[in-house]
């Protein structure tokens, strides 16, 4: 590889938007290999049994279950992260910044969870699935909101951010209550003591992060054999990592790890996840399967019930006096926005293969196809919404006419 070709290289691996960009990639190349000759071996690769033992105890799970419960624990880990230096130290330590996008991701999981239900009404199994449109994919719709540049007001990306992390607040909490299996008594037990281990060091003030991440890995192992989706885990020992340094307030452990993350997850962790679920094959699928009632609500639910939750209720928060709109951010940008909400690829895809993985009845294709049709629909029309509303210059005061 030439110098010229390793410099284009770190230069896109630079880039905001890199994330969003492989993400795409890894999902098209996926849906290549399902509708190509290759098709038998990709379904080979995911389905490819990976073993770990250690004395008695054994972890035998396909490629595609290490991924989704292994790697994205990791993913939740960052989401954490980011979540506990938001409230302490970011945009949502500031109350004003909180109300606009948390009534935004309240109204991104309620109306989609709705428009799902009433399609899928009276079929218990596909009834399962209601959370699968109620899921934001932050790396998609940011890297698509950071293609119009620099007319992007800076007020517009933390509106973005921040209800994209509500939104996987909610993601995490109904994970916990309602993708809950079997619990074993034991399993949770040992989780607890992993969890009062991590609360001793950090009431210690140890700030060095392989003790942390030590017990969090065998507090992976516990939550994942305890019936209590294993991704959770991580999400728990994130809140533990210590903030700042008792004896150096300068420094920030959380800061650090998560900055030492941020790559991995974005550019490995998440497109590897796109390319073990978006493999479909559309050979021979016509225009009737988009009319079940499984891709239908998924689909309407992701671009209709996204956009109208999101925007209504940030227009009722404006209306009523609660929240006001970012700077330089008009009604019409924020409907722009609101649409790229829609696309809930990741988190959607996850929740889908939660909601369907236990029924016995293999929903997978029909959801996968739900996800990708809104998710696309969402990403273009948010997109020519958006390059319509941001002006090309800076005026602040133009903004607000849009």
């Amino acid at each position: 590889m030439g110098v010229p070709m390793i410099n284009a290289l770190r230069d896109f691996l630079k880039l905001e938007s890199a994330g969003g960009i492989l993400l795409f990639i890894a999902a098209l190349l996926a849906m290549l290999l399902a509708n190509s000759p290759l098709a038998g071996f990709y379904g080979l690769l995911i389905e490819m049994p990976v073993e770990v033992r250690v004395g008695p105890l054994e972890l035998g799970k396909p490629l595609l279950l290490w991924i989704n419960d292994g790697l994205m624990a990791i993913f939740f880990f960052l989401v954490g992260l980011e979540l506990k230096r938001e409230i302490l130290d970011g945009e949502l330590a500031d109350p004003a910044n909180v109300v606009l996008p948390a009534l935004g991701a309240l109204g991104g999981m309620l109306v989609p969870a709705l428009f799902y239900l009433l399609i899928n009404w009276g079929d218990p199994v596909a009834m399962n699935g209601w959370a699968i449109p109620a899921a934001t994919d932050i790396a998609f719709a940011l890297g698509i909101l950071l293609l119009l540049g620099e007319r992007v007001p800076k007020g517009l990306k933390v509106f973005l951010v921040s209800l994209a992390i509500f939104d996987d607040m909610g993601a995490i909490v109904i994970i916990a209550m309602f993708y809950t299996s079997e619990l074993s008594a034991l399993a949770l037990g040992v989780a607890l003591a992993c969890l009062t281990v991590l609360f001793l060091l950090n009431r210690r003030g140890v700030v060095e992060h392989s003790p942390y991440l030590l017990i969090g890995l065998v507090l992976w192992v516990a939550v994942l054999k305890s019936g209590v989706h294993a991704t959770l885990a991580g999400v728990l020992l994130a809140l533990f990592i210590p903030y700042r340094d008792r004896e150096h307030p300068t420094f920030s452990p959380l800061r650090v790890l998560e900055h030492d993350l941020h790559k991995s997850v974005a550019l490995v962790v998440l497109p590897l996840f796109a390319f073990v679920n978006s493999g479909i094959d559309l050979r021979g699928v016509g225009l009737d399967y988009l009319l079940h009632p499984v891709p239908l609500g998924i689909a309407l639910g992701l671009f209709v019930g996204k956009q109208l939750g999101v925007f209504l209720f940030c227009a009722l928060g404006v209306r009523f006096g609660l929240a006001r709109l970012p700077e330089g951010v008009g009604w019409l940008t924020l409907y722009g926005t609101a649409l790229l909400c829609g696309i809930g690829f990741t988190m959607s895809l996850f929740i889908g293969a939660l909601s369907f993985e236990e029924t016995g009845v293999n929903l997978l294709f029909d959801d996968r196809l739900g996800i990708i049709l809104g998710s696309l629909m969402s990403a273009l029309a948010g997109y020519l919404v958006l390059r319509r509303s941001l002006p090309y210059s800076g005026d602040s005061e133009q903004r607000q006419k849009e």
